[in-house]
């Protein structure tokens, strides 16, 4: 029989960033989050159990306001995201007050999480196919299954905003599919030769097809990434780029690569035909509401989620 997914909801950042505002901005009909759309996604998808991981400060106001909507629907655990939860022997630098990054939030849940799993933003929409796609490719996992990993790939014209640049991961992939290579491409925007572009390191205009894959923060592991990501952790606090850099941050494409690039993994790149958006720019918020109240008059969702 096949393993129910789990859903591992990146929420560490709730609370600091916005002042607990943009996360929790309620963009649907009846004050639906982002997040709510999400969660809807994923049990639809057959997602079997949520996990957030959250900061231990915002536990108390996270229970209350966001995990009694979904708590009777699905099974729900909260795992916490400390900058000081370090590898032992390791102590925080000092100086240093920005947590560390995408995959030592992942590490956080470790002892919640023992089957496959997909991690994603928590403030991104993402769509029901997105879901769909990744949620298929975990559930028909061989069991016991190590290495075998997958991000989501949206097409990068899917996933711009009509008021600015937005900052992405430009996928490769070889003739298997399988990931070969993803840059962060920090400005990406349609130029007004209708093609889309990104700005390389020598300023100039770099021309991408429309359907380029890039990363969304869409990924799907086995458990044995918990493993990887405590030994590729302490690799990342000894380099010397880390120590001379209070805000480094372990993020998850690098662990990825550094698993490619050594042969320990390989990492499916899924297409979606989902739309992305977000609100990146408070101008994007119009429209963002705008696109939901379209979904739901089209009957894709129901005016109230839960």
């Amino acid at each position: 029989k096949n393993m129910k997914p789990t859903l591992l909801l990146l929420a560490a950042g709730m609370g600091s960033r916005y002042g607990g505002l943009k996360q929790l901005d309620g963009l649907g009909p009846n004050g639906e989050t982002i997040m709510d759309y999400s969660i809807h996604d994923a049990i639809e998808a057959g997602f079997g159990k949520i996990v957030w991981v959250i900061r231990k400060d915002f536990e108390q106001d996270f229970r209350d306001k966001i995990l009694k909507k979904y708590e009777d629907k699905i099974p729900c655990e909260l795992v916490f995201q400390d900058l000081e939860k370090l590898p032992e022997g390791y102590t925080v630098p000092e100086g240093r007050t920005k947590p560390w990054g995408t995959n030592h939030a992942i590490m956080m849940a470790k002892d919640a999480i023992h089957e496959p799993f997909c991690a994603i933003n928590c403030d991104d929409f993402y769509n029901r196919d997105c879901f769909m796609v990744i949620s298929k490719f975990l559930s028909e996992l061989p069991e016991n299954s190590r290495g075998k990993y997958a991000m989501v790939g949206f097409r990068v014209s899917n996933t711009l905003s009509d008021n600015g640049t937005v900052s992405r991961g430009v996928c490769e992939k070889d003739a298997n599919g399988f990931l070969t290579s993803c840059v962060e491409r920090t400005k990406i925007e349609r130029k007004s030769d209708g093609k889309v572009a990104f700005l390389d390191e020598n300023e100039q205009w770099i021309p991408l097809p429309d359907n380029t894959p890039v990363s969304m923060n869409v990924w799907g592991f086995t458990p044995d990434y918990f493993e990887y990501s405590e030994k590729y952790f302490t690799e990342f606090l000894d380099s010397p780029e880390t120590k001379a850099n209070l805000k480094a941050e372990y993020v998850i494409p690098w662990v990825v690569d550094c698993l490619i690039k050594e042969g320990k993994a390989t990492c499916q790149v899924l297409d979606t035909t989902s739309k992305w958006f977000g609100v990146t720019y408070s101008a994007d918020r119009p429209s963002v509401v705008e696109k939901i109240q379209t979904l739901v008059d089209e009957g894709v969702y129901p005016a109230k989620l839960f």
